[in-house]
């Protein structure tokens, strides 16, 4: 006889309250069954992306107007929708009735935006389609991990980028370097031609030089304040230093972008970075990989601030 799907658990990881990483919890739940047009995947990766940092503490660093707007959507006194995790990476194992675009074994990725479960689980179910999210096949050349870590970094310091105007022989200087959206947006902007400053400690001088930086300024050393060039675009790729510090860096025609800013998850910009990565311009750094079981201390790392490009959970 025929289990009835619904009655199958899976591990999730869940935050019934905001806080620190102590609040993650690893939990037996329902494993979800997809409807007509939607995609049952059984995630092999996920990440620790700001995100899912900033839903966990239930407050955006540096604006009151933005945390309230963080409660608003996703709970005031916790998550409304406990389980995390904003990218993931997986293979298809059912898809409904409905579906066309893709079958069981598939090797996808994407993001579960504006979905009611995260990618901190054994699987998660996403519809083929829905207006904030995105799902695809994933490029071969990518590992699972590296995959998982692509889509919202990758679309964000392209999206900024793109609205700077960002273009051959421009001048990008790209504070926070050495981050997931920075260490993209570097990359990015040498694919575009332009010549770009990255900005971060002295630690990951190598790092920054080594993906697309020509020119490398420590932020701990009163550079910025020193710095007599003026940019066409500047980037703030932490939102860790009021914009009044980086806008002077400007020239009288240069753009000021910032991770602050809403972006939008398009499956153009995916393609863009497709693109990049079939050209060999474009790979995701990976700082550490952890296993799902050690989520909370993969929070505990990303919440010291030190991270270099991305941190994965590996879940297989």
């Amino acid at each position: 006889m025929k289990k009835d799907q619904s009655s199958i658990n899976m591990k999730a990881i869940v935050c019934k309250k905001y806080g620190g990483p102590g609040v993650l919890q690893l939990v037996d739940m329902p494993r979800p069954v997809p409807g007509d047009k939607e995609i049952l995947i059984r995630v092999h990766a996920s990440t620790v992306s700001a995100a899912a940092i900033h839903i966990r503490n239930g407050f955006f660093p540096g604006s009151a107007l933005i945390t309230l707007l963080l409660r608003l959507q996703f709970g005031i006194r916790g998550p409304v929708h406990p389980v995390l995790g904003a990218e993931f990476s997986g293979v298809v194992q059912a898809v409904g009735k409905d579906v066309q675009l893709y079958k069981a074994g598939d090797e996808v990725y994407g993001t579960t935006t504006g979905l009611k479960q995260g990618a901190y689980a054994d699987y998660l179910c996403v519809p083929e389609k829905w207006q904030q999210g995105l799902i695809t096949i994933k490029p071969q050349t990518l590992s699972f991990e590296m995959a998982a870590a692509l889509p919202v970094g990758g679309i964000t310091a392209l999206q900024l980028l793109l609205k700077g105007g960002v273009g051959a022989g421009k001048t990008v200087l790209v504070y926070g370097a050495s981050g997931s959206v920075g260490t993209y947006a570097m990359q990015i902007a040498r694919h575009y031609g332009a010549h770009v400053t990255a900005v971060c400690s002295a630690a990951n001088r190598q790092l920054v030089m080594s993906i697309g930086a020509d020119v490398f300024l420590d932020y701990t050393a009163g550079a910025i304040e020193a710095c007599k060039q003026k940019f066409d675009i500047v980037m703030d790729a932490v939102a860790k230093v009021p914009a009044s510090r980086l806008k002077p860096l400007l020239n009288k025609q240069g753009v000021f972008v910032s991770v602050r800013a809403i972006t939008r998850e398009k499956m153009s910009y995916l393609q863009l970075l497709h693109q990049m990565i079939e050209e060999e311009k474009l790979l995701p750094v990976i700082d550490r990989v952890y296993p799902f079981d050690r989520l909370v201390a993969a929070h505990t790392y990303v919440d010291q601030g030190h991270k270099k490009g991305n941190v994965v959970i590996k879940h297989i």
